[in-house]
């Protein structure tokens, strides 16, 4: 790169682009253990970022430089390694895998232009990497793939080729082919590694697969026609035409490539560089003002207004808050002010907000390493860091022409952990690391329920929810987790009356107060009712609304395990007053004593709380699905299906039944079940 390295390895400073057409920003995404991060290192260590590649196992990559990643020894989070090869940069944009963590792949789709897909040629296609490949087509986004770990022991890259193309569609065909110990370029027909090889029919059938593949997509429209007719089309128009091609999202090329040993990683570089598309072709999200109304459209030029997206939002125990941010119009630079909008995250914790900021410095990231540059034009990724109000998700613009850009979807946390501090030094602890952590990760949800009064994150699976424990006790909080209690109901099964008295004479003043009440079940949903049917003023008027007032707050508290009381309607049909002695307090409390005696005579019900589940799960999981449901109380209300391949199951389940669902619904579909829920109503809580 022309920079100088140190000792670690690294260059010391930073490249800086000045034209978007000189950028490739490229996400890659795969299964966990496909080789994502060692294939960054190869590239890194051909490019000369690196000295020397790191290794997964020994926890010196450049992309896993998480703690939590280097113990897990996988990607946890997302992280980008730019390169400069042949005049160009290459922002490599390495994701996890693991499906807890798809909050980081989501952001890392934001940040990109292009997706490579990295399988291992011993694996085959999982329904995870499928319906990426689906997401991804849905936004048109241009895919291509890497077939890693060709020196595995059960390597195949043909079968492997063949898995891709049943599961992604006939537009995947290979640039090259491993024959032998080397690689053949199909469209330049020349040898990459190794010693030449005799061919066979199969090389011969793909490069004419391959050149008719990519001339389809040609905008010459005679190319085709003049290569059916025999004529020898240059490889350097081929090679402009794939570039055409896979930026359409039509096209989708398979680069075979050995990380370890370095086999097909140039090639894929020449790729990245000559046949990805620039930020120039890639289509911007819309803007509107921070306000929800219309502003006209950005575009990828370094002199049109700022627009950014902060994609991703760490916190380092130097230097701060860090946070990752994309380019999309204008050009970012230090020692301006700029203004932050994040609207439309409410429910996960992130209120709306407007604020104006100051940039004192723009850096380009290489894993944790932050190397100082003196700007970042449209397309470009760069860092920034000590912007306090940033959190992913948000916009940076202009503070004279502010914008907001909406945010990009992101998956329901569905996994409850409930976290206990030990100390109350703890506690203070906790309380600062979450805020920092929620602001960071869209897909952390943090709740604090007033009934059982428990602190319950919400995460994505156990893997997402050990990485936020890591987190926090790293930050220094001693924590802990618990069993998780859902909020139950009480009603009357039966109806009953009860009496309350409140008689008390104290220091000359008296205290007196006589009531009589009739409780009686109401149907699922009615809440609570108060009647009042006294005659006679045996409750004077004033005193009424202190009897609904004292039944409403012990229905709340609970009768007999602590839970609020729901359903019921309760009937105040005598008592009795003093003209001196009675008040508001003594009507409360009498009301209170009458429905505790009334709880006694009745029979108590305990009510869970029902959630409507919708699961989508491919065809083939619908048999063990269903029988889960089954097992777990849940009721089928319907299904419907899609020509993808899957089914979307209608059902209710019992909340207590939910708690460990988003673990369990994995674990039967090998990661490629989703759910929502949402509350419905609260049900009777099985004797058993």
């Amino acid at each position: 790169m022309g920079s100088k390295h140190s000792e670690h390895g690294q260059p010391e400073s930073g490249v800086a682009v000045s034209d978007p057409a000189k950028v490739r920003n490229i996400v890659l995404v795969g299964p966990s253990g496909a080789g994502k991060t060692t294939l960054t290192e190869a590239l890194l260590a051909a490019s000369g970022v690196v000295t020397r590649a790191g290794s997964v196992t020994e926890g010196t990559t450049v992309c896993d430089h998480d703690p939590a990643a280097v113990r897990q020894q996988r990607s946890v989070g997302l992280a980008v390694a730019p390169l400069l090869h042949d005049g160009v940069k290459v922002n490599l944009i390495d994701t996890p895998g693991y499906a807890d963590f798809v909050g980081e792949l989501r952001a890392g789709l934001r940040a990109a232009d292009a997706a490579l897909f990295v399988v291992s040629a011993s694996e085959g296609v999982d329904a995870a990497t499928t319906a990426l490949w689906a997401e991804c087509a849905a936004v048109g986004m241009p895919r291509a793939l890497v077939i890693a770990r060709l020196d595995h022991a059960r390597a195949d890259f043909a079968a492997e080729l063949a898995a891709c193309q049943d599961a992604f569609g006939a537009t995947v065909l290979p640039v090259y082919l491993p024959v032998g110990d080397g690689l053949l370029g199909l469209i330049t027909q020349r040898w990459v590694g190794g010693e030449p090889a005799s061919l066979d029919d199969a090389a011969e059938v793909a490069r004419a697969e391959l050149l008719e593949g990519i001339i389809a997509e040609s905008e010459d429209e005679s190319l085709m026609d003049r290569y059916l007719a025999g004529e020898e089309v240059d490889p350097a128009t081929i090679t402009a035409d794939l570039e055409t091609a896979v930026a359409r999202g039509a096209f989708h090329p398979v680069f075979p490539v050995c990380a370890l040993s370095g086999l097909g990683v140039a090639a894929l570089l020449d790729a990245l560089t000559r046949a990805f598309p620039s930020p120039l072709e890639h289509r911007l999200p819309g803007v509107t003002d921070p306000g929800g109304h219309a502003h006209p459209a950005i575009t990828a030029d370094p002199d049109g207004p700022l627009a950014a997206a902060v994609v991703r939002t760490a916190v380092d125990s130097y230097v701060g808050r860090v946070s990752l941010v994309r380019v999309f119009s204008g050009t970012l630079r230090p020692e301006r002010a700029v203004h932050v909008s994040g609207h439309g995250l409410a429910d996960r914790g992130h209120e709306d907000h407007d604020t104006d900021e100051r940039v004192a410095h723009v850096y380009s990231p290489l894993g944790a390493a932050l190397r100082e540059v003196p700007y970042c034009v449209a397309g470009d990724l760069c860092a920034v860091t000590k912007v306090g109000s940033a959190e992913t998700g948000d916009t940076v613009s202009a503070p004279e022409d502010p914008i907001l850009m909406a945010p990009w979807a992101m998956p329901e946390p569905l996994l409850p952990v409930a976290v206990t501090a030990k100390t109350r030094s703890d506690e203070d602890t906790m309380a600062r690391n979450l805020s920092r952590l929620v602001a960071g990760d869209p897909t952390l949800r943090m709740e604090r329920n007033a009934e059982t009064h428990q602190l319950v994150l919400w995460c994505m699976g156990e893997a997402h929810a050990d990485v936020v424990l890591d987190r926090l006790r790293a930050g220094g909080a001693d924590v802990d987790t618990e069993p998780v209690r859902v909020t139950l109901r009480e009603t009357f099964a039966t109806p009953a009356r009860g009496h309350g008295r409140h008689v008390k004479q104290s220091g000359g003043h008296g205290q007196y107060a006589v009531c009589d009440v009739e409780v009686e079940p109401l149907p699922t949903g009615s809440g609570i009712e108060f009647v009042d049917r006294v005659v006679g003023g045996a409750v004077p008027h004033q005193f009424i609304g202190s009897v609904e007032k004292g039944v409403r707050a012990q229905l709340a508290r609970g009768l007999r395990d602590g839970h609020p009381v729901v359903d019921v309607r309760v009937t105040l049909i005598d008592g009795k007053s003093h003209t001196v002695d009675s008040s508001d307090t003594a009507f409360q409390t009498a009301a209170t004593l009458a429905i505790r005696d009334a709880a006694e005579k009745a029979r108590i019900a305990l009510l869970e709380p029902v959630d409507e589940v919708h699961i989508t799960i491919p065809d083939d999981h619908l048999g063990p699905v269903l029988g889960d449901l089954s097992a777990r109380r849940g009721r089928v209300l319907g299904t419907t299906t899609d020509d993808s391949g899957h089914t979307t199951i209608q059902s209710e389940i019992p909340a207590t039944a939910l708690v460990r669902y988003a673990i369990d619904l994995r674990s039967l579909t090998s990661g490629a079940g989703s759910f929502n829920r949402s509350f419905s109503r609260f049900d009777p809580l099985p004797a058993s």
